[in-house]
């Protein structure tokens, strides 16, 4: 069992390494994220907050599949 959550704690830092910038990308470069003075609006914030959490929680897989595979 435990390699198949070491596989999976790697996949979901895969994934959120690889998805989420992109995503940003395309949300900063949306309409809504910035006013017309070109200052960000929450919809940028909100969703630059969301990504952010997403990477901290594919560095925090990452380093759980590395401590499980060390143990």
């Amino acid at each position: 069992m435990e390699p198949v959550l070491i596989a999976l704690l790697f996949a979901n830092a895969v994934f959120n390494v690889v998805v989420w910038p992109r995503f940003y990308l395309r949300v900063a470069k949306d309409p809504r994220a910035k006013n017309a003075a070109g200052k960000a609006t929450p919809f940028l914030i909100v969703h630059t907050v969301l990504i952010g959490l997403a990477l901290v929680l594919a560095l925090a897989s990452l380093i759980a599949a590395i401590a499980a595979l060390v143990s």
